[in-house]
């Protein structure tokens, strides 16, 4: 079987274009009133967005059909055919970035743009970031092999009742709560206890990510330490999020770090609640059990660059979420017609988006001034 593109005197319908292995395809994405796919190149080029039509000539070079059957089946689709000079194009542009089977590595300058520019930090003392370990993939691959069995439904549905059963408590005596997480800001030594793990906590939510992507079929591409003093926090970069399985997946990849933020904190809330513990480490842990819980459901929140953000646009089927919610609410409330031009999917969308992150500030705001208030009233003399 031919693997590259052969000239027009060769017999363009019989040639059967493949994709190399590494090349993958999105599901289907909202941007503005478009629908786009994404296509990456894993083994180190760009990765750019297609539209449908273009999506569907691609994915079904497999090298199991032949041009003639795949312009066949777009006829069927689509009403049309593809001439010789579009399928010329097409490969061309293929066999340019690398992504045929057999086509050379791009050359420089032809590499599809990335479709998200990513800096690369430079390291110094205020602000820099380093790898901790040489192959990621390979050590998150070590950590699912000893944890991944947590992941089915078995441990799973147990572990999370519990979760909701502790957020129970914590609603229940939020006020208590908060005054031993106001005391604690008064023991140093515990405060520093406190503060330790709850940075681990961050640290597993992170590999959290990375377990489960891994467990999805995901590649981790780097783990490490980010600082911008006096910050230091843990990363794990999820190189293929957007091209796992399927939305549930990814969803569950964004959700894993809050939700291994909660389960870090079972053991806490036994102590507090059972354990017979002087006032000052009863208090520390109650503060603990606070500070995490507020700390995991903050990163819930449906705003960028927060996982609740990424579980948003999963559930919107879209990329560039919170750019193309505004450009659209704008349109439409100068009654603009180009908002009349976005397809149903993308106004419902989009309007939703808008709703949802309105209400997530009003209540963030809400349970900030809470506190501010609460604080106040404790430390105020009665």
């Amino acid at each position: 079987m031919s693997t590259t593109p052969p000239g027009p005197a060769r017999g363009l319908d019989e040639y059967r274009p493949e994709l190399r292995p590494q090349v993958l395809l999105s599901d289907a994405l909202l941007q503005g009133a478009a629908t786009v796919h994404l296509i990456k190149d894993t083994s180190g080029g760009g990765s750019f967005k297609v539209g449908p039509k273009e999506h569907f000539l691609i994915a079904r070079m497999d090298g199991s059909r032949s041009l003639t059957e795949i312009g066949e089946e777009y006829a069927r689709e689509y009403g049309r055919r593809l001439d010789g000079a579009r399928w010329q194009q097409i490969l061309r542009m293929l066999g340019t970035r690398g992504l045929l089977a057999g086509a050379p590595s791009p050359a420089p300058g032809l590499a599809a743009a990335p479709t998200v520019p990513v800096p690369v930090p430079g390291r110094g003392l205020l602000r820099g970031s380093i790898r901790l370990v040489a192959d990621a993939d390979a050590t998150t691959e070590r950590l699912h092999r000893a944890v991944g069995f947590l992941l089915a439904p078995g441990w799973m549905v147990p572990l999370l009742a519990l979760v909701l059963a502790m957020e129970t408590v914590v609603a229940v005596r939020a006020g208590e709560l908060l005054d031993a997480a106001v005391e604690l800001f008064t023991n140093p030594v515990l405060l520093v206890g406190a503060a330790t793990l709850l940075w681990f906590s961050t640290a597993l939510h992170e590999l959290a990510h990375g377990v489960v992507a891994r467990h999805h079929g995901g590649t981790v591409a780097e783990i490490g330490l980010r600082w911008r003093l006096p910050v230091i926090i843990m990363y794990c970069t999820v190189d293929n999020y957007l091209y796992l399985g399927s939305r549930r997946q990814r969803i569950q990849t964004a959700a894993a770090g809050a939700v291994m933020n909660l389960l870090f904190l079972l053991p806490f809330c036994a102590l507090w609640l059972f354990a017979p513990l002087d006032t000052a480490t009863h208090d520390a842990l109650g503060a603990l059990l606070l500070l995490g819980s507020v700390q995991a459901l903050a990163m819930l929140v449906p705003l960028p660059p927060l996982d609740g953000y990424r579980i948003a646009s999963q559930l919107c089927g879209a990329t560039e979420l919170a750019a193309s919610t505004l450009v659209y609410l704008r349109l439409a409330a100068r009654r603009d017609p180009a908002a009349a031009g976005y397809p149903r999917r993308a106004r419902t969308a989009y309007r939703a988006y808008g709703l949802c992150a309105v209400l997530a500030l009003a209540a963030v705001l809400a349970a900030v001034l809470a506190a501010v208030v609460a604080v106040a009233h404790h430390l105020l003399p009665t």
